[in-house]
């Protein structure tokens, strides 16, 4: 049977992921090796081998090592290369840490479509092969851009936006200036920790119509995103920065 054929749920291709890795470091995989990588009990591995050896994955006898058919080394290999994939795009192109990066590499690897693996691939491609996208200074202007990284100094760049905007400062336009019944395009969320978290959950990101349907008593707007309602608190809207 191949692999492709089988329904593989997420928890069995991690320890499919996890066998695969024990046996490139180790030469071998156990019960308690695979508990021990995964942070779970022994006696909740093996009813997993058991499953993993009677979909044709893994060659499993108990107290024995475990190893992987050629099937389930297909499956570990596909979802080690989207875990990295997914990894290197959090922490080197996002600047997400190391150890969310890989925690958010592990939550999404499973649900990855292919095409989302291809298009992220040659996104990959690009930064590294383009003469005018090299990954060095493309890179290097994202994460060092005082358009989207607050308290980081002018740009060094010989950037026109950037130069422009010294110039002549934009008068800045946020959520909190537009009135009942106007519109605008969101550009960017000014906020940091919570209150950024907060802004970004209610779906206000960049590129988003959000209308203003009426202001609320005590310092509040009731608005309009993406077909729904919801409220902020007026100083919330002041950090919702609107296209020009």
């Amino acid at each position: 049977m191949k692999s492709k054929n089988l329904q593989i749920s997420p928890a069995m291709e991690d320890y499919l992921e996890t066998i695969y890795l024990l046996v490139g470091e180790r030469k071998v995989a156990r019960v308690k090796d695979i508990a021990a990588a995964r942070g779970v009990k022994p006696g909740s591995v093996s009813p997993a081998m058991k499953k993993l050896a009677a979909m044709g994955l893994i060659r499993y006898e108990q107290r024995e090592f475990i190893d992987l058919t050629p099937e389930g080394e297909e499956v570990a290999r596909r979802t080690l290369a989207r875990h990295e994939l997914l990894r290197r795009f959090f922490h080197d192109v996002l600047n997400v840490s190391q150890k969310n990066a890989r925690s958010d590499a592990c939550a999404m690897e499973h649900y990855l479509s292919d095409e989302g693996v291809d298009r992220l691939t040659k996104f990959f491609e690009f930064i590294q092969r383009c003469p005018r996208g090299s990954k060095t200074e493309f890179l290097d202007r994202l994460h060092h851009c005082p358009l989207v990284n607050p308290g980081q100094p002018d740009c060094d760049h010989d950037c026109p936006e950037v130069a422009a905007m010294s110039r002549t400062p934009a008068v800045r336009r946020s959520l909190s200036d537009l009135q009942p019944g106007e519109s605008g395009t969101v550009a960017q969320v000014d906020a940091a920790g919570q209150v950024r978290r907060r802004l970004i959950d209610r779906g206000l990101i960049p590129q988003t119509t959000v209308e203003v349907v009426r202001n609320l008593p005590r310092g509040s707007v009731r608005i309009l995103v993406n077909g729904q309602e919801t409220s902020l608190t007026t100083q919330e809207a002041t950090h919702v920065v609107l296209a020009p």
